[in-house]
């Protein structure tokens, strides 16, 4: 019986505390970063920048694993009525286009260069209650990441984000 016990804490005590990030790399992640660019990039080679040439966007991580992240399109038009309830479908459908938002739990390898977010909210909902791994790269201050399952569905595409570190 005590040796159940103790293997169950074990199991319990890996489970819990070995998702935490390494020491080195997440001293490099904690912080606020500031959006550079997001480019989906298609099987064919074309480039497109869903949210505009000078996007907008903060992304933090904390030291206890969480993180947040906004994405805006800059130049997002007014709702002409001044009232959200009010606004039309042109409107809505412009509003959901240039904004992006999720927040929830982060793991990071620096062994494979995989980085994964535990989504528990997102302004686009099917990617809720996921998981989204995405291979990164951090050096001076600047992180990129390429993300597969992008809000486009089943198309072939890969966003590429790019964040500088905030002082």
């Amino acid at each position: 019986m005590k040796e159940t016990i103790i293997l169950c804490l074990i199991f319990f005590h890996v489970g819990v505390f070995g998702q935490q990030v390494e020491p080195e790399v997440e001293n490099e992640f904690i912080g606020s970063w500031s959006l550079v660019s997001i480019t989906n990039i298609y099987e064919n080679g074309s480039k497109v920048e869903p949210y505009g040439q000078n996007p907008d966007g903060l992304l933090i991580f904390d030291a206890d694993g969480n993180y947040a992240t906004q994405i805006l399109k800059k130049n997002r038009p007014l709702i002409a009525s001044g009232n959200k309830n009010t606004s039309t479908a042109e409107e809505n459908a412009a509003i959901v286009k240039g904004f992006n938002a999720h927040y929830g739990r982060y793991s990071v390898d620096p062994s494979t260069g995989i980085m994964a977010f535990n989504i528990l909210h997102a302004s686009f909902p099917n990617w809720e209650n996921k998981i989204q791994k995405r291979a990164f790269s951090c050096h001076n201050g600047v992180l990129t990441y390429k993300v597969t399952n992008t809000t486009q569905g089943g198309n072939a595409v890969i966003a590429e984000v790019v964040w500088k570190k905030r002082n």
